[in-house]
């Protein structure tokens, strides 16, 4: 391969890693009221573009935030709470996209079964924690008790109250044990819920996201707001604050947060040895052998 068919390649592969970002970018198309794609306009087009770099700086900072964590054995906790369509989801995939998943995963917990119903309210959570070097993002946490459980009846009034007189607790023992957290909130307006709930309605390829929980947290607008606002309230402590992201512009949310992030790590750029590719050793004695074509994934594309 001579020089130029090399770069060639190189610029290729550079394209692909932003095409993984462009098919992302699908979730974001708009809709109106009725679930009807809306054309971009010039203007649009160009706050897209300014989107992508800003988004692809960030990521490069992200990097280097994984790199310290795992030189300095640091060890994150972040929260990600809201209503449902808020945009947590999309902030996620954006802060995972370019990292390591064996240094930065994502704690994304079911209902609980029969059996963790019995147990110690925190301790599926527990086992999800970091250790040294790695960084965990809830999608939705133990504050699933002061929301969803607290509006849809799941719990009594009983084990909400004891929630909120533990969970100070619980996080004071983790920032004392070592783990930063950081917890956010994302806020969204009644309009832009319904307008995003309408997109899914109409998109067959978001459909999958709309569960009979979702439209019955719609119809319960208010008494999720209740919820939320007692939750703020009686949980905000110095150890583990909240943080409000305005979510009804996905694009700049997810940019404050991920900009919100960085600024709250003391991180710096771990520097590296220069990586030299290895010469492949060869052996004249070698020959590959052939594979049977019954094995070939048919070429359609």
């Amino acid at each position: 391969m001579n020089d130029n068919e090399f770069t060639r390649r190189m610029e290729i592969e550079v394209l692909d890693s932003w095409d993984e970002e462009l098919e992302l970018e699908l979730e974001d198309r708009p809709f109106d009221a009725e679930g009807r794609e809306i054309p971009l306009s010039e203007s649009d087009k160009i706050d897209r573009h300014r989107y992508f770099r800003e988004l692809l700086r960030l990521q490069g900072e992200l990097v280097k935030l994984q790199d310290w964590v795992v030189a300095s054995g640091h060890k994150i906790v972040i929260l990600f709470e809201g209503r449902d369509a808020a945009g947590k989801g999309g902030v996620i995939k954006r802060i995972t996209q370019r990292l390591n998943p064996r240094v930065c995963r994502v704690a994304a917990l079911p209902a609980p079964n029969d059996r963790e119903r019995t147990q110690w309210y925190f301790q599926r959570y527990v086992a999800h924690l970091p250790a040294a070097g790695e960084m965990v993002l809830f999608d939705r946490s133990w504050y699933n008790r002061a929301g969803v459980e607290r509006v849809m009846g799941f719990c009594s009034d009983d084990q909400l109250e004891e929630f909120f007189r533990s969970v100070p607790e619980f996080e004071r023992m983790l920032a004392r044990s070592g783990i930063q957290l950081v917890k956010y909130w994302f806020s969204i307006s009644d309009e832009e819920q319904h307008l995003r709930f309408m997109s899914r309605i109409r998109d067959p390829l978001k459909q999958w996201k709309l569960s009979p929980m979702d439209l019955e947290s719609r119809r319960r607008w208010e008494a999720y707001t209740k919820a939320k606002e007692a939750m703020l309230e009686r949980t905000h402590i110095p150890q583990a604050r909240w943080w409000v992201v305005h979510g009804d512009d996905k694009k700049a949310a997810r940019l404050n947060c991920i900009e919100h992030l960085l600024s709250l790590v003391p991180y710096a750029e771990i520097p590296h040895p220069e990586v030299q590719l290895p010469e492949r050793v060869r052996h004249q004695d070698y020959s590959r052998g052939p594979v049977a074509p019954s094995m070939i994934v048919p070429q359609k594309y």
